[in-house]
C-alpha cells in the first residue's frame, strides 16, 4: 500500500464544531447568569447569619459593657471563665436540661402515638390530620400568651374547670411557684410541639411496607414484637431526626419563657438562652453574653452527638 492511500485521521466536520461552540458558551452563559443572580442571596445570608456569627465570636474575647463602647480591652478567655464560675449559670443550665429532657421525652412518646393514630384507617382521616397541626401552627408568641391567659391565677379557665370538678378549693398560682411554673411551661411546649414530632413519625411509619405487617400476622407475632422488631428499627431514622431538632429546639428555649413568665419566679424558669438575654441586653454585659451564647452551641452540639451515637447503637441492637 502507497503512503498516498494510507488513510489518515480525519478531523471533526465545521458544522459539528459550530453546534458545540453555542452549546458552550450557552452553558457558560447559564452558569455566570446563576452567579449574578446568587450574589443577593449570598450577601443576605453573610449579614443576617455569617457576620453575626463571628462578630459574637470575637466580642466574646473583649470586654464590651456597652452597645456604644470604645474602650473594649481583649480579656481572652476570661468570659467563659467568668460563665463557668458563675452559679447563676450553672442553675440555669440544670433548669435548661430538665426541660429538655422532660419536654423531649413527653413529645416523643406523644408524637408516637399520636402518629399512630393519625397513620390509622379512619373516617374523614383528613379532617383528623387538619385538627391536629393546629397547636403547631400557631405562631408560639400566641401560644404562650394563651396558656399564660389559662393559668392565670385569677381568671384562668383552668382554675375554673378544677374548681367546677371539686378538684381544687381555690384558685391556684400556677406560675407564681418556681417549680409549678416550669412545668406549666413545659406543658405548654408540649402542647405546641407535639404535632410536629407526630408528622415526623407519620412520614416514617407510611415508609414501612405493608408485607412487613402481613408476614408478622401469618407468624401470629403480638403487637408488642411487631412493634420492638419491625416499627421502632424502621423509625430509628425519623426518632433521629426528631430528637436532635427537638433537643436544639428546646435547649434554646427562650420565646415561651419571655411571654409566660420572663424567667420567674425568683428565677425559677430563667433557662441558659434566657440568662444569656438578660446578661447581654439587661445587664449591657455583651461580651459575658456572648460567651453564653457559645457555650449553648457546645453543648447543643455535643447533645445532638451524644443522641445520634446512642440511636446508631440501638439501631444495631435491635436489627
Amino acid at each position: 500500500m502507497s503512503v498516498a492511500n494510507a488513510k489518515t485521521p480525519q478531523s471533526p466536520p465545521a458544522a459539528s464544531l459550530r453546534r458545540v461552540r453555542p452549546a458552550r458558551s450557552k452553558r457558560e452563559n447559564q452558569a455566570r447568569l446563576a452567579f449574578w443572580l446568587l450574589i443577593p442571596a449570598g450577601v443576605a445570608v453573610f449579614g443576617v447569619i455569617v457576620y453575626p456569627i463571628l462578630r459574637t465570636l470575637l466580642i466574646s474575647f473583649f470586654e464590651v459593657t456597652s452597645a456604644l463602647a470604645t474602650d473594649t480591652p481583649f480579656v481572652g478567655f476570661n468570659n467563659y471563665l467568668a460563665v463557668l464560675s458563675n452559679s447563676t449559670f450553672w442553675a440555669s443550665m440544670g433548669r435548661t436540661l430538665y426541660f429538655t429532657l422532660i419536654s423531649t421525652s413527653l413529645e416523643l412518646c406523644l408524637g408516637l402515638i399520636l402518629a399512630g393514630l393519625l397513620n390509622a384507617k379512619l373516617r374523614a382521616r383528613w379532617l383528623f390530620r387538619a385538627i391536629v397541626v393546629i397547636p403547631w401552627a400557631i405562631p408560639t408568641i400566641v401560644s404562650a400568651a394563651m396558656w399564660k391567659g389559662v393559668f392565670n391565677a385569677q381568671y384562668g379557665p383552668l382554675n375554673a374547670l378544677l374548681s367546677q370538678l371539686g378538684i381544687i378549693d381555690q384558685y391556684q398560682a400556677w406560675l407564681g411557684d418556681p417549680t409549678t411554673a416550669l412545668n406549666m411551661v413545659i406543658l405548654a411546649d408540649v402542647w405546641k410541639s407535639t404535632p410536629l414530632v407526630a408528622f415526623f413519625l407519620l412520614a416514617g411509619l407510611t415508609a414501612i411496607p405493608n408485607e412487613l405487617y402481613e408476614a408478622a400476622k401469618l407468624d401470629r407475632a403480638s403487637w408488642p414484637r411487631i412493634f420492638r422488631s419491625i416499627v421502632l428499627p424502621m423509625l430509628i431514622p425519623s426518632i433521629s431526626i426528631v430528637l436532635v431538632l427537638r433537643t436544639v429546639e428546646a435547649f434554646k428555649v427562650f420565646d415561651i419563657i419571655y411571654v409566660m413568665t420572663r424567667g420567674g419566679p425568683v428565677n425559677g424558669t430563667q433557662t441558659i438562652a434566657y440568662y444569656a438575654y438578660t446578661t447581654a441586653f439587661s445587664d449591657q454585659n455583651f461580651g459575658v453574653g456572648s460567651a453564653l451564647s457559645y457555650v449553648i452551641v457546645i453543648v447543643i452540639l455535643a447533645l445532638s452527638a451524644i443522641y445520634l451515637r446512642l440511636l446508631r447503637r440501638s439501631e444495631m441492637s435491635l436489627l
